[in-house]
């Protein structure tokens, strides 16, 4: 098993064909498939199925890949930190994203990370916080924001940012920032939910609980840009972080207001692997990332939020 052979297989799992693989890799169509049979020989079993719409992974071959892909991964990390030039900065550094966030800050995140260390190939992931914490404990991403998570056996974690979450609602309902929404009005309303078992769902079924309130739910949903577009299609009303329909409330697009009784939290935390070396790189973009969250926060860009050293018994 060699680097070559691991590249074809993660190749023609990517793009399900192996005459499209040989393109991207720049070889004849027969060396791709002699690489994907070789491979098959050492290991004793089928890695693919042959079918008339292309190279599908088997349940073993799909094993091998996810494990391919790592590998192929960090190789590509050391080839970018090794041999650096003196004091130059190098090296790939995957940073998870939560939803919410990633659209106010993956630029301005971006623009300082390559000013500052041009060496830096900086890769951005978005997902819900499960997600991302999976990611992290499995070795695909460097760091990441996550939200309510203390450290783990897995995971050191630095508590950043308090944010309260939203009630939103078409303009059409007139809701004001600067007068909180009581959560059983909110409920009275049909919601637009995410889906049971995400964290966001959790906070907000545990508010409904103690303003004894029961919301019906119009959908459910895994993603917070379906959230807000259900919300404009006339579905219902939503809950959301602040950050997330900032922009929309500013432009006009959405209406919004913190939530009370009760009011909802959730701390926004940065979580790196307690395990392995922290890299130079890792470390220049994790700073990074803090000093844009503080920026972003000061600047008033992020709705009802707090730097965590800046609380004051919000509960």
């Amino acid at each position: 098993m060699d680097f070559k052979q691991l590249k074809a297989l993660v190749t023609v799992a990517e793009v399900g064909s192996v005459t499209r693989a040989a393109e991207l890799l720049h070889l004849v169509q027969p060396a791709v498939t002699r690489q994907i049979r070789t491979l098959e020989q050492e290991l004793g079993v089928p890695l693919f199925e042959r079918t008339r719409h292309g190279m599908r992974p088997t349940e073993a071959g799909a094993t091998l890949v996810e494990r391919a892909r790592r590998a192929l991964t960090e190789l590509d990390r050391a080839r970018a930190e090794l041999a650096p030039k003196p004091g130059v900065v190098t090296g790939i550094v995957t940073v998870g994203l939560l939803e919410s966030a990633a659209e106010r800050l993956a630029a301005p995140l971006t623009t300082d990370v390559l000013r500052e260390h041009p060496g830096i190939e900086l890769r951005l992931l978005t997902a819900y916080s499960g997600h991302l914490q999976r990611w992290i404990d499995d070795g695909d991403v460097d760091l990441s924001l996550l939200y309510n998570l203390t450290s783990t056996p897995s995971l050191n974690v630095r508590p950043l940012v308090r944010e309260r979450l939203w009630a939103v609602a078409p303009p059409s309902a007139g809701l004001d920032p600067a007068r909180p929404v009581p959560f059983a009005e909110v409920a009275a309303h049909p919601l637009v939910m995410p889906s049971e078992g995400h964290a966001l769902r959790t906070l907000i079924d545990g508010a409904a609980r103690e303003a004894g309130a029961e919301a019906e739910v119009t959908v459910q949903t895994n993603a917070m840009t379906l959230q807000k577009r259900l919300v404009l299609g006339g579905h219902g009303w939503t809950i959301l972080p602040g950050i997330g329909i900032a922009a929309d409330v500013a432009d006009g697009t959405l209406s919004a207001a913190p939530v009370c009784e009760p009011e909802v939290w959730r701390t926004v935390v940065l979580g790196t692997p307690r395990t392995g070396r922290v890299t130079p790189a890792v470390d220049a973009v994790a700073r990074a990332l803090v000093r844009q969250i503080h920026r972003t926060v000061h600047e008033g860009e992020w709705p009802s939020a707090r730097l965590w050293e800046d609380r004051t018994g919000e509960e």
